[in-house]
């Protein structure tokens, strides 16, 4: 006779979630961490007893905003590398729809996410309860259907029996590399506490394999008959690389065969900055040095990449006529795109293996000195990015718009005398070198996927796939718990920061030592250029007084280092490269999390470098400029690739 254990539904989730390993590489590891929560009544007596009750070896975090302890638990499972999670709990209605936006953001980015929002009463017996969302068409519609499209697995349990089920479902793609993202499991608030007589076999240890799956032979043979053939090869490092631990494999790979290889902003930091044929990021962020080596071509070899615009740039940087694509990636899906030549299989094992083949094949690139010249060139004007110093009004800025007046407003306002570029520089070379730095939306990552170097493994954590801005200072804490003995720092801008800093309270609560560096330019700076550039006025992208309708008066200046104070960090406030080296000195004495103030000028955020992305700008207008901008935009599309 089958054993069983009279358990609530609640309380059968946190023991199979106790019980979670995963196994890669023979190395095993407890899979769930414990859990981020906010406890609102859909959750508290229900998730929240199971969790006061018996815990077992699980942790339990207060979170500030559901969307916020989300990106502490993606940051988390990205910085290890996928292998330990931290589900995340809300109540019903708005704290259930907070947490979509991260969702979305895991599933982009593939990152395990194991999410459990409160639901309706499944009897339907108190209808409309506390916070639900009512659709006239069908009363089984509640917020959470919201999860559905930006989640890898949905699922909503109304009795106590399917949540085995769901949580084994969970688990099939929580631990596939290629199939991992969010995972919703939606509780209905009674079925919470509605108790079960579970098989005692369903709480045993599990152990998931994250296995490593070779490309067949078939697909092999294509990919290296494409790559033999090939006299100006280029590789294109993604994030793949990073989470099957196959920068080494890459380094070896493209220094046997001659092969530079430039990074996604997913893939950076898989290999090491120093290395002799990387040539730093690749597309609308990248460097000279990848996207003059990109234009001439005649195979790119993405590793890992989801091929997104900016790696592609817009589908524009590769200008050679004949040039072919390989693809290495675990995802059919993303093997198939670019209609490239595919191996589908782990990054690590399946870059071994053509090693091999080409090895066969005595292959070796055509290059002569061109990876050497692109790369001194790079240096040479990261160099000068470096240097750059606010010098008064004749001040050259880096992004050349048609309104420079912010600028000597901004340093009347402020006294900020540091631009983007040499914080950034200064920052890269004053903090410990076994450092890990995180950055997300805005400019902030296209010039740190430029600009930055490390040789740490994963000591560069960037979310871009969904550009979510709001991650940064969440994603602090998240990475910190899966380096505790690291500093972590994370660049923020202050539209960023203005978004989402909910999770500082987190911070202090937990006393994690973590490094917040506020860019304070007085507003989304990026979009601004993106704006002006394209023909378009200063709407809506800069912090003014406004007249009731239009944002005309002066700038409004905000003192980060004091929301820092509130909080009870030790904060900074910089206006030269010199007060922010002396600050980071400073920081790595202290025990209690630190937060800086930095007055950095408008305009000084790197641009170009030899790529275009496609906007979907008017292309009627009553505004001279903006026509003419489309037209610029139109000529673009029509040499980019159509597919």
């Amino acid at each position: 006779m089958t054993k069983t254990l009279r358990l609530t539904t609640a309380q059968a989730i946190v023991k199979f979630l106790d019980n979670q390993y995963v196994s890669m590489d023979g190395k095993e590891t407890k899979f769930v961490e414990g859990f981020f929560t906010i406890f609102g009544h859909g959750i508290a007596v229900g998730l929240g007893e199971a969790l006061d009750s018996d815990p077992g070896q699980l942790k339990v975090f207060q979170g500030r905003n559901e969307q916020g302890m989300c990106h502490v638990a993606t940051a988390f499972a990205k910085q290890m590398n996928r292998k330990k999670i931290i589900p995340c709990a809300s109540s019903i209605g708005p704290g259930a729809a907070n947490m979509v936006t991260a969702c979305a953001t895991a599933t982009v980015n593939n990152i395990p996410l194991l999410v459990f929002p409160a639901d309706t009463f499944a009897s339907r017996r108190p209808d409309p309860v506390l916070q639900q969302l009512e659709q006239s068409s069908s009363l089984a519609t509640t917020t959470n259907d919201a999860f559905k499209p930006v989640c890898k697995y949905w699922d909503r349990v109304t009795r106590p029996e399917m949540v085995m089920t769901a949580l084994i479902n969970a688990m099939r793609v929580l631990t596939d590399p290629a199939e991992t993202g969010a995972c919703c499991i939606s509780l209905c608030q009674d079925t919470e506490g509605e108790s079960y007589d579970f098989p005692e076999y369903f709480f045993r240890k599990r152990v998931h394999r994250i296995t490593r799956p070779a490309a067949v032979e078939e697909e092999l043979e294509d990919v290296a008959e494409v790559i033999a053939g090939a006299e100006k090869p280029l590789l294109i490092v993604g994030g793949g690389v990073r989470y099957s631990e196959a920068g080494e494999a890459v380094e070896k790979f493209c220094e046997e065969f001659k092969i530079p290889f430039g990074e996604t902003q997913g893939g950076k930091s898989a290999c090491r900055s120093s290395h002799p044929y990387c040539l730093g990021g690749i597309g609308v962020t990248g460097t000279s040095a990848s996207n003059i080596l990109a234009k001439d071509a005649d195979v790119v070899i993405a590793v890992g990449s989801r091929m997104s615009d900016f790696t592609t740039g817009s589908k524009s940087l590769f200008k050679n006529e004949n040039v072919r694509f390989v693809t290495i990636n675990n995802s059919r899906y993303h093997a198939y795109k670019l209609d490239a030549v595919k191996a589908v299989g782990d990054a690590r094992v399946t870059i071994e293996a053509l090693a091999e083949k080409l090895r066969k094949r005595n292959y070796r690139s055509a290059y002569t000195d061109e990876i050497e010249r692109a790369k001194a060139a790079w240096d040479k004007e990261l160099e000068r990015l470096g240097s750059i110093e606010y010098t008064g009004e004749d001040f050259e800025p880096l992004i050349k718009a048609r309104d420079m007046r912010t600028i000597p407003e901004f340093v009347r306002l402020t006294d900020g005398k540091i631009t983007q570029t040499a914080a950034l520089a200064a920052i890269n070379r004053t903090i410990d070198k076994n450092a890990t730095i995180i950055t997300a939306g805005g400019s902030l990552p296209s010039c740190m996927q430029r600009m930055w170097k490390t040789d740490k493994r994963g000591g560069y954590h960037a979310e871009y796939g969904y550009s979510c801005m709001g991650y940064e200072v969440a994603a602090t804490l998240g990475v910190k718990m899966a380096e505790p003995d690291n500093e972590v720092y994370c660049v923020v801008g202050d539209s960023s920061f203005q978004m989402l800093h909910s999770e500082i309270m987190t911070i202090m609560q937990e006393k994690k030592k973590v490094n917040i560096l506020i860019f304070d330019n007085c507003g989304f700076g990026c979009i601004n250029n993106l704006e002006m550039n394209h023909g378009i006025g200063s709407i809506a992208t800069e912090f003014r007084y406004t007249d009731g309708r239009k944002p005309t008066g002066d700038l409004i200046p905000v003192d980060y280092a004091k929301i820092g104070e509130g909080y009870g960090l030790k904060t900074y406030t910089c206006r030269t490269v010199q007060e922010l080296t002396d600050a980071l000195e400073d920081a790595k004495t202290q025990r209690t999390a630190c937060l800086f103030d930095l007055k950095v000028i408008p305009k000084t955020m790197t641009d170009g470098y030899g790529s275009w992305w496609d906007v979907g700008i008017a292309d009627v207008s009553e505004k001279e400029s903006v026509r003419k901008a489309s037209e610029e935009v139109m000529k673009e599309r029509s040499e980019a690739r159509d597919y």
